[in-house]
């Protein structure tokens, strides 16, 4: 249980790492394709040279490690696109709700693809997080709901699927965290380069202060962050780390009201409140990756005479 609960720490580090993702692309304040695109861009050289250094240690990573890791990379870039476009039509509160039905995903895909059978105490954690996500993303302080409800939906439900496929997709990739994560990075780089026109378009000119914000926003979240989440998705069951992604919305009201002056509804704490109980509730059932077949094989059989 201690190598359990230490994986978890990892991954809760890791998860409030990435929650300054938001507040420092506020900061930032360029076009969502811009601040996807250096967020990605200026993350790779510092991958590449701890890929490097984990090739030392290992060995080359295996041709498929890579192919998958390509393929997640391409889910991350379409993540990071539609997530900060899905803000701009519905607005960020129902955005974020949307958002983070990846927990559900996750659970069910991991169960289907890697034969993970979440525990009951998981479960039972994931709607009741998901309705601290609700509480505290504003949909229940306010009727506005941005300026394209439909296409608002449509983006956020893009974004769950993608964000939820990208998590499946590096947990699969390899037991490794820094080759695999480089290579999505520079994969996702690229991928919102070529599609940045079709979502609004990237200024791909430097200016100051905006580019000290994005290299922050690519060397914590992206680099130090999702390193921290990578190592940990092949030691524990995908519906956890989903779960456990999910304090990313509390922490994110926290910095806001300390950096940017915004100050949550008494509604949004007792959200905060909820996702507390819920993390500690579900990380507490679940174990160290099992498949059904392993959790089967513990199974006491009846002897026959």
């Amino acid at each position: 249980m201690g190598s359990h609960r230490r994986i978890v720490l990892v991954a809760i580090a890791g998860a409030l790492i990435i929650s300054t993702s938001a507040p420092l692309v506020r900061l930032a304040d360029v076009a969502p394709a811009t601040s996807a695109f250096f967020r990605c861009a200026y993350a790779v050289p510092p991958m590449v040279v701890l890929a490097w250094l984990e090739r030392r240690r290992l060995g080359p990573l295996p041709r498929r490690a890579v192919a998958v890791a390509w393929a997640a990379g391409l889910l991350f870039a379409l993540d990071l696109l539609f997530w900060h476009h899905a803000i701009a039509y519905v607005g960020a509160g129902l955005a974020t709700v949307l958002g983070n039905l990846q927990v559900f995903i996750v659970a069910f895909a991991a169960w289907a693809l890697f034969r993970e059978r979440p525990s009951g105490r998981l479960m039972v954690a994931c709607p009741v997080v998901f309705a601290g996500v609700a509480l505290i993303s504003g949909v229940f302080d306010s009727a506005a709901y941005g300026s394209d409800p439909v296409m608002g939906v449509l983006a956020g439900v893009a974004t769950s699927v993608s964000y939820a496929g990208f998590l499946l997709l590096m947990k699969g990739a390899s037991q490794r965290a820094a080759g695999p994560l480089a290579h999505a990075t520079a994969v996702a780089a690229v991928v919102i380069a070529a599609l940045s026109p079709v979502f609004g378009g990237a200024d791909l000119t430097p200016s100051w202060p905006a580019h000290g914000w994005l290299l922050v926003l690519a060397l914590g979240p992206q680099v130090l962050g999702w390193s921290l989440i990578t190592y940990t998705l092949p030691k524990q069951p995908a519906a956890l780390t989903a779960l456990l992604l999910l304090v990313q919305p509390l922490t994110t009201v926290a910095l806001s009201a300390a950096t940017l002056g915004e100050r949550p509804s008494p509604l949004q704490l007792a959200g905060c409140a909820v996702i507390v109980l819920g993390v500690l509730y579900g990380s507490r059932g679940a174990q160290p990756a099992r498949t059904e077949d392993e959790q089967d094989a513990q199974v006491p059989k009846t002897s026959t005479v």
